[in-house]
Formats: structure tokens, C-alpha cells, sequence
């Protein structure tokens, strides 16, 4: 089968950026929220900016959330797209996918460390993958969050804000990164190139 990203247009994300790094590396793409393209795509894409109840809002009205649960084909959340492979999130105490047994929490606002946590921070993998093969411990990665995912088994890669996080999880054909791999330079480019050869 030819290779095909479907993106989720579902969960209220800019998709300009992603548009841009796919068509970067030569990626056919098509951006939908129907379930018969999902079915014939090769590869799901699920990037996401806002809050987890209102993004498991829409995949419901959209009869999208068992689906999704379901995929066994390579899956890779950005940003909420992760956060919502959770059991649940803090943030208006939303249920979740339930893909990955942990819970959202919110970052404690401090002087030294705002929030949002915004911009470049480093990337420390713990595990190999074929998502982070070929790339370097402590590159820098742009984040854009104020939840984050807890450590967990399921981690594969860890950034510090200023307590450990999961930046980068797998779980069987599910991936996720808390960064966005779009506007994360070559580093980000080469996440999606693996994602994309899986």
C-alpha cells in the first residue's frame, strides 16, 4: 500500500505548519475528519491546540473517539493530540482516549518558569524507537503547553520544565510528542520522516 497520511482536522489545530513540514519531506497527505479516509490512509496524524474537553468534544460528535482507539496503524498525536491518549486530563477534568493508563496535569506557575511553558527546550530520549532513531540527545524541540503527561512507562523521551515530563511517549502503534515537530527545525523534520517510514 502507498503511503498516505490522514491528518484529524478535528481538534482545533493551525494545520499550516504541519501542511508545511509534511510537504518538507515529501509526505502525501490529505487533511479529514471522515472514517472511511482514515481506513484507507496508511498513517494518522491527530495535532492539536486548545483544550482536551473540547477536542474530545468534537472526535465525539464526529463518532471519531472508538475509532481512533482502535487504530492499529501508526498513530502519532502532537501536542493534545498526546495529552488526549490519556485515561483523562486535569483541565476541565476531561475523560480521554484511554490509549495510555495516566492523567494531564497542570504546571505550577512560578516566577523562574511562566505558564504556558513556550519555546525551545531540550529532549532527553530514554528508550529507542522508530520514531527518535538517528537523533541526538539534549537537541531542542519548540513546546507550547501548560498540561503536561506525567513520566510514565509509555515515556520514550523526557524534557524538564523544571520538574521531569514525558515529551515523547509510544505505546504499541501510538505515538506522541508534547513538542511540535513542525516548528522544531531539522530535528522536528527528521520525527516526521521516521513517523512516516513506520
Amino acid at each position: 500500500m502507498s503511503k498516505k497520511v490522514a491528518i484529524v482536522d478535528s481538534i482545533g489545530s493551525n494545520l499550516a505548519s504541519l501542511i508545511f513540514a509534511l510537504n518538507r519531506i515529501g509526505s502525501s497527505f490529505e487533511i479529514t475528519d471522515e472514517i472511511d479516509v482514515l481506513n484507507k490512509a496508511s498513517h494518522i496524524i491527530l495535532p492539536g491546540v486548545g483544550a482536551a474537553k473540547n477536542a474530545m468534544t468534537k472526535l465525539k460528535q464526529r463518532k471519531l473517539i472508538d475509532e481512533i482507539s482502535k487504530l492499529t496503524k501508526p498513530t502519532l498525536g502532537i501536542c493534545l493530540g498526546m495529552q488526549i491518549f490519556m485515561d483523562a486530563s486535569d483541565e476541565d477534568d476531561a475523560k480521554c482516549l484511554g490509549i495510555i493508563s495516566n492523567t494531564c496535569r497542570p504546571f505550577e506557575n512560578n516566577r523562574d518558569y511562566p505558564v504556558p511553558h513556550m519555546g525551545w527546550n531540550k529532549v532527553r530520549f530514554n528508550r529507542d524507537s522508530d520514531l527518535t532513531k538517528n537523533l541526538k540527545d539534549d537537541d531542542y524541540y519548540y513546546f507550547v503547553h501548560s498540561y503536561y503527561v506525567p513520566i510514565c512507562t509509555e515515556t520514550i523521551g523526557v524534557s524538564s520544565y523544571p520538574i521531569e515530563f514525558s515529551a515523547v511517549v509510544q505505546k504499541d502503534n501510538f505515538f506522541g510528542t508534547q513538542f511540535h515537530p513542525e516548528k522544531s527545525g531539522l530535528s522536528g523534520s527528521k520525527i516526521l520522516q521516521n513517523f512516516v517510514s513506520i
